[in-house]
Order: structure tokens, then C-alpha cells, then sequence
């Protein structure tokens, strides 16, 4: 058996796997196992290290920091604050509670850097009030998954930090330039929520703009809370300490917001520690996984293979763009977004460059692209976790999420071909 025929294999045997459901990581170490077992000339004991090695990344070890400040804030009061400071600036709004979720989620998502916690807290919170006041519970679960998708794009997202190691990318870079496709995906879907709203009569929460003092107030309720992403870029941006000491950082300031607070009791920060770890071990996992399944692929050259054939027939960066976005929407729609980024950016990152494209512009497409599919069937994970929580049927979330697959496509387009999207405030900032 040949070289090329025992990556193919490896390859068909991963996505077999993971088309039956098993879990993403086991997937992964199967297709990376039969390869090294298929090598006689290959030790073993290879894929041990390659797992091992691939999470021991200093890096990396922001993951598990941001992870437990994201938990902590959910139980010190800090969500709750935040959703008063949302609900004070749209609840005059047509449509005031899905409104609410989006922002809610841009505000949240430089707090926890969880889509899927993001996804799974709102859908608690919020749409069971949704389906009260009348919304449908097809709408609410659909505005709950795809606001979540504004997560990974604002920092400090999971995904930047993930993507930042592998390609060897400045991840404080990385942070600032998800500001420009998250806050664009906020305005995006506060439009298509408002249209739809009015269509269908959803109405505001009360009648006229807070007073003045009253919109004050709950910006001084929310003031610390959403301090947090100013502390970390400004800290990273002003050499005070590296992406991964920040995590170490947002740790402390949740913990000080608890006490400030007085909401987190020392059993709630026991089961914070316990979602911690759970939450970080599966990532993990998959991160190992893929990384043996990734140096695969590197030693059999795969990735220059292909940038050469590509290279040869795509002479123009603007298709190879729209060829990447089709490969990677495809892809997002049935391998888990961690494990498709440690197996693809090595792949792809070196076809942008030879193609003159920015690094941070490539990052911020792919990591966009990855978002998309967490939402699309047939694996979305965040279909399948608002949808678990809400009762909501599957083949109903899908027919009603319709216009939102299409607004994202259009956001998918303008952050592809207008660069400044994602570099304009990194410019700015370095």
C-alpha cells in the first residue's frame, strides 16, 4: 500500500466515523492510528507524542484561563447585568426580546469565549420569556444559535486563540480584528431580527426610550462586566502581559467581580471549576487528536501538494478565495470547528500567503467560516444544543433559519472581499 493511498484511507476512515456520530476526537485518532499502523517504518509510539505534543502549547493554556473566567462570570452576576444594560437600550425596540439576545451575545462574547456556553445560557434565560411574550419558539431558538455565532469573532474567542498557535499568528492581532466581523454580524442580525419582527408583529417591551438617567444606570451596573475585553487588549497591546497571562487575568477580575458582587458562593465556584474542566478536556482532546492526524499530513507533504495544483489552476486570489469559502462551508458542516482548524490551516494558510493575502484577513475568514458551520446541518453543534434545550424540532429550527443562512452568506461575501473588515482596527491599534 502506498503512501498516498494509506492517507486516503486514514482520511475515509475519520469521516466515516464522524458521519456515524462517534465523538470528533475518537474520529480523529482512528484515522491517525490506522496510518501508523499501516507505517512499518514508522514507530508507534509516535502518535503518543504527537497527541501530547500537541497540547502542550504555552499558548494554548489560555484556553482552560478564559474557559473558567467565562463560567466564574456567569456565577457572579455578571450576566445579569449585562442583560438589564441589553434590555435598557433595545427593549423599545420592534421585536425588543430577540434584539436582546443579539446583544446580549456581542456583549457576552468578550466574556465568555464559548459559543456553546454562550448558546446554552441565552437559551435558558431568554427564550423561555421569548415563548411567553409571544415570539415563536422556532424564532427564539434560531436567534439564540445564530447570535452565538458572535462569540468566537469577539475576543477573547477560543477560536483565535487556537488558530493564532497553529498558524503562528499574533493572537493580541487576532483579538482586535474580531472586532471588525463581530460587530458587523451584530448589525447584520439586528436588522433581519427587526424586519422579521415587524412582519410578524413581536412587540417592543415597553413603549418609549429609557430616560436618561435610567440608560445610565445600567451602564454603571454593567460598567466592570464589560471593562473586561478593554483590560485584555489594552493589556496586550501595551506589553503588560501575553494573550496567555490575560487569561490569567480575566480569571482574577471575575473572581473580584464575585466578590464585589456577593452572587458567587464558594459551591458555585466549586461547579465552576468542575464546568472548567469538563469544558476544557473535550477541547482538548480534540486538539491532541487532530494534531497527530495534522503532522500526518505534513510529513506526507500534503500541504504542499496541494498549494501547487492549486497554485497552477487558480491564478486569481479573489476565486481561490471563493473556492476556499465553499471547501471550508462544506467542511464546517461535518467536522467540529477545533478539530477542522488544527487539520486545515496548515493546509490552507500557506495557499493565502503564496496568494499575497493578509494573514489576520485569512484568519478572520476562516474563523467566520468555521462559525457558519457550528450553525448548519447536519452536525451544527449550535443547532443541536439550543435545540436540546428548547424542544425545539430540528427539521422546524432549519426551515425558520432559512433568511439567517442567507444573511450569513452576505456577511460571508463582505468580510471575504473587503479586507479592511478585518484589518481596518488592527491597523489602527498596532
Amino acid at each position: 500500500m502506498g503512501i498516498n493511498d494509506m492517507v486516503f484511507w486514514s482520511t475515509g476512515i475519520m469521516l466515516l466515523l464522524l458521519f456515524l456520530k462517534v465523538p470528533v476526537f475518537v474520529s480523529l485518532l482512528a484515522g491517525s492510528l490506522f496510518y501508523f499502523v499501516s507505517s512499518p517504518d514508522i514507530p508507534q509510539q509516535i502518535i503518543v507524542q504527537r497527541v501530547i505534543s500537541g497540547i502542550e502549547s504555552i499558548p494554548l493554556l489560555a484556553i482552560p484561563f478564559f474557559v473558567a473566567a467565562g463560567v466564574f462570570m456567569n456565577y457572579s452576576g455578571v450576566t445579569k447585568r449585562v442583560l438589564q444594560f441589553a434590555e435598557a437600550l433595545t427593549g423599545h425596540w420592534t421585536g425588543a426580546l430577540a434584539q436582546v439576545n443579539v446583544l446580549l451575545s456581542a456583549l457576552m462574547g468578550g466574556l465568555s469565549g464559548s459559543n456553546l456556553a454562550d448558546a446554552a445560557m441565552e437559551a435558558k434565560m431568554l427564550v423561555p420569556e421569548m415563548v411567553k411574550r409571544g415570539y415563536s419558539n422556532e424564532f427564539s431558538s434560531v436567534v439564540t444559535a445564530t447570535s452565538a455565532m458572535i462569540t468566537p469573532l469577539i475576543p477573547p474567542g477560543i477560536a483565535m486563540i487556537i488558530y493564532g498557535s497553529i498558524a503562528n499568528v499574533s493572537i493580541g492581532k487576532l483579538f482586535v480584528a474580531g472586532l471588525g466581523p463581530g460587530i458587523l454580524l451584530t448589525i447584520a442580525l439586528m436588522i433581519l431580527v427587526s424586519i422579521m419582527s415587524k412582519r410578524r408583529h413581536y412587540m417592543p417591551i415597553r413603549d418609549k426610550r429609557l430616560p436618561g438617567k435610567e440608560i445610565l444606570r445600567s451602564i454603571k451596573v454593567a460598567l466592570l462586566p464589560l471593562m473586561l475585553p478593554v483590560v485584555i487588549i489594552g493589556g496586550i497591546r501595551l506589553g503588560i502581559f501575553t494573550p496567555t497571562e490575560a487569561g490569567a487575568v480575566a480569571i482574577v477580575y471575575a473572581l473580584l467581580l464575585g466578590i464585589l458582587y456577593r452572587e458567587m458562593s464558594l459551591r458555585e465556584f466549586a461547579i465552576g471549576l468542575k464546568e472548567t474542566l469538563i469544558n476544557t478536556t473535550s477541547i482538548m482532546l480534540i486538539i491532541g487528536a487532530a494534531s497527530a492526524f495534522a503532522w500526518i499530513l505534513t510529513r506526507e507533504r500534503i500541504p504542499q501538494i496541494v498549494t501547487e495544483i492549486v497554485i497552477t489552476h487558480v491564478s486569481n486570489k479573489y476565486l481561490f478565495l471563493a473556492i476556499v469559502n465553499i471547501f471550508l462551508l462544506i467542511v464546517g458542516m461535518f467536522i467540529e470547528g477545533n478539530a477542522a482548524m488544527i487539520v486545515l490551516v496548515p493546509l490552507l494558510a500557506p495557499m493565502a500567503s503564496a496568494y499575497g493575502i493578509d494573514e489576520i484577513h485569512f484568519a478572520m475568514v476562516f474563523i467566520f467560516n468555521m462559525a457558519i458551520g457550528a450553525l448548519s446541518p447536519p452536525m451544527g453543534t449550535l443547532m443541536f444544543v439550543t435545540c436540546g434545550i428548547t424542544k425545539c424540532p430540528i427539521g422546524n429550527f432549519i426551515k425558520e433559519a432559512v433568511p439567517f443562512y442567507i444573511l450569513l452568506a452576505i456577511c460571508l461575501c463582505l468580510l471575504t472581499y473587503i479586507p479592511i473588515l478585518s484589518t481596518g482596527i488592527v491597523n489602527l491599534v498596532y
